[in-house]
């Protein structure tokens, strides 16, 4: 389901690449996203002071929060894996806030997006468990039990294949359900009677969504490095 008129989509059928566009207009609006955090994150660290302006602060207060956050959980320990963590947090928040925009369509409302976030999350998970544990690591697959291992083995691979199923489709069901009432809305009202009750509401689920998928990464993150992993 998507909006009626989506922006991108018309920009490139006027160069001729409407086609594209419309097959892949989660990858053309993950490009606006990356954009808007690229040249959003040079325009408020273009003149960076100790007295910092309202960019440069209001930047200062989403990074330092969400670092702290992070770093409760995870311990001082986990603060070299915070650029990746945060990286994923805003572009999901910012992809799903597009949902709100009339002509534009979320990326997370196309299960690809949140699909590829969720492998990035499994393999940088197991990326840890080797780094802090080596060969070892392997261990924690097998059980305690050398006659249970080849079950234990098939659990646990079953387990962690499951974390990215859920990662993916908590995202985009919930992105997908949500274009789906707004889409209904703006047939039943129009684009300038949407109400704003529901879009005060969206702009809450975008933040939850991001958030569950950032807290359940962190942990994930975590639970690889401790020893008794």
């Amino acid at each position: 389901m998507e909006h009626p008129y989506l922006l991108l989509v018309s920009l490139f059928d006027a160069v001729g690449l409407g086609h594209f566009a419309a097959a892949y207009k989660h990858v053309i609006y993950s490009w606006l996203v990356m954009a808007i955090l690229i040249v959003s994150s040079i325009v408020a660290t273009r003149s960076i002071t100790l007295i910092p302006g309202k960019a440069q602060n209001l930047f200062e207060i989403i990074i330092s929060g969400i670092e702290n956050f992070m770093v409760g959980i995870t311990g001082e320990e986990g603060r070299w894996f915070f650029p990746l963590a945060a990286t994923i947090a805003l572009y999901i928040f910012v992809s799903n806030l597009l949902g709100l925009v009339p002509g534009f369509f979320p990326p997370t409302a196309n299960i690809n997006t949140p699909l590829s976030c969720a492998l990035v999350v499994f393999v940088f998970t197991h990326y840890i468990g080797v780094k802090y544990h080596g060969a070892k690591y392997v261990k924690h697959f097998l059980g305690p039990s050398l006659a249970l291992a080849p079950l234990m083995l098939i659990i646990e691979i079953i387990g962690h294949l499951a974390r990215v199923l859920s990662l993916t489709f908590r995202l985009f069901g919930n992105m997908m359900g949500h274009e789906l009432v707004l889409m209904i809305l703006f047939f039943l009202a129009g684009l300038y009677l949407a109400p704003l009750p529901i879009m005060a509401l969206g702009i809450l689920v975008c933040f939850i969504q991001a958030f569950v998928f950032f807290i359940l990464s962190i942990i994930y993150f975590s639970g690889a490095m401790e020893h008794a992993h």
